[in-house]
């Protein structure tokens, strides 16, 4: 029953002050184990492209219910 799950959060650009998207997958194995072989899919700015590693404010992110994600 391994399922991949799909992690969104939101901050603000540090070049531009517009939303940032990041997203990460991680995979469990049942409904009661932990996330393992967790990923970072990447982040960007909407506003301007910037691609930033981290927020810069880090108490101030925004982070979305996990969805379940299909993979092919």
């Amino acid at each position: 029953m391994r399922k991949q799950y799909l992690h969104l959060s939101a901050y603000t650009c540090s070049s531009c002050a517009g939303p940032v998207i990041a997203g990460s997958l991680g995979v469990r194995e049942n409904e009661i184990s932990k996330e393992t072989e967790i990923s970072a899919v990447g982040s960007i700015c909407l506003s301007c492209g910037h691609r930033p590693e981290a927020a810069a404010e880090p108490g101030h992110i925004r982070y979305f219910f996990p969805i379940q994600w299909e993979s092919v």
